[in-house]
């Protein structure tokens, strides 16, 4: 089989994807090859582009995606030809048409989740999961803040943490994300560019302050988060769209009230193969039952990956968006 993939040969801007078609042999021992129809795009995608995680170049680009089987290598139980199955990585070049892939990695996806609802959503509904369930242990009735929360993630935690009974305080930077965060069901909605927001939040909870903070942007919303949270409360620093929070003073932690903080990872509260099967089975049962709905606000061909990425970080995406492949 033939396909067309993404490549990055330097870390850089969008301009420095490039693109090649390569012919696909049969899957290996442990391997298959999924022809894909949707891929999912991540922030995480442009730090592996720009070089905020570095990884060894030539690299591939995207975790993300969901197809169809067409063959299995040696060793491969569970799956086989004809298959619907997505992955969240870590595997690198899900920027492609076709690949093979570790089918360890593989999650088949139930007949109620479509290909882009499942490449829209895996990586990030699993890794709100995480955040909610495994990290934070949010608990009904705790006002919980998240930042950026008109985001493909954010909109997901948002509706996460209504359905596990919290009040939701989102920020987000327009009017337009303001309405898709509120349909979301955010209870409080900040601007976070105009609005006093750690004041607001003071507001809200009777000057006590949340005892989360989700938190995605980090270095520009830092300080607020820290304000924002309550005493002992704790400051789930979960990405970079902000820039890498750097040179933490511990003391500071001291100074707002003993808080926590921690910068989790997917991929450790997801290490083990029972980990992450009881992670996408939750996740499915979620968007199964409508707790959660999955809002694609954006569709990409494959090849227009620069564009995309160039969208993504000037902010001018909502909700969830797909690279879609195309097939003769």
């Amino acid at each position: 089989m033939k396909a067309i993939e993404a490549f990055i040969e330097s870390q850089g801007g969008p301009e420095v994807i490039d693109w090649r078609e390569v012919t696909l042999g049969e899957p290996g021992p442990g391997q298959v090859l999924l022809r894909q129809t949707a891929v999912g795009l991540n922030y995480l995608d442009t730090y592996h582009r720009d070089g905020t995680y570095p990884v060894p170049l030539p690299s591939g680009l995207g975790v993300e995606s969901a197809g169809e089987i067409v063959a299995v290598g040696e060793g491969v139980h569970g799956l086989r030809p004809g298959d619907r199955a997505a992955t969240f990585g870590p595997e690198r070049s899900a920027y492609a048409s076709a690949r093979l892939v570790g089918a360890a990695s593989l999650f088949k996806l139930p007949a109620g989740i479509d290909d882009e609802t499942a490449a829209a959503a895996l990586l990030k509904a699993c890794t709100v999961e995480m955040l909610v369930e495994r990290c934070a242990r949010v608990e009904a009735g705790w006002p919980v803040l998240v930042h950026a929360a008109a985001g493909g993630v954010g909109l997901i935690l948002v509706q996460w943490l209504k359905a596990v009974g919290a009040t939701v305080i989102g920020t987000v930077s327009t009017e337009a994300k303001a309405h898709a965060a509120r349909e979301a069901g955010a209870d409080h909605v900040l601007m976070y560019k105009s609005d006093d927001v750690a004041a607001h939040v003071r507001e809200i909870t009777d000057g006590q302050g949340v005892p989360v903070t989700f938190d995605g942007i980090g270095m520009a919303t830092w300080d607020v988060s820290l304000k924002a949270t309550a005493r002992r409360g704790l400051i789930v620093s979960y990405g970079n769209a902000g820039g890498p929070v750097t040179g933490v003073n511990l003391g500071i932690l001291a100074q707002h009230g003993s808080q926590f903080v921690t910068r989790p990872t997917l991929f450790d509260y997801y290490h083990l193969p029972g980990e992450r099967a009881a992670g996408a089975d939750r996740v499915f049962e979620m968007i199964a039952s409508g707790a959660v709905k999955v809002t694609v606000g954006q569709r990409y061909s494959l090849e227009d990956a620069a564009r995309a990425h160039a969208d993504l970080q000037a902010g001018r995406t909502t909700g969830s968006s797909l690279l879609i492949p195309e097939h003769n």
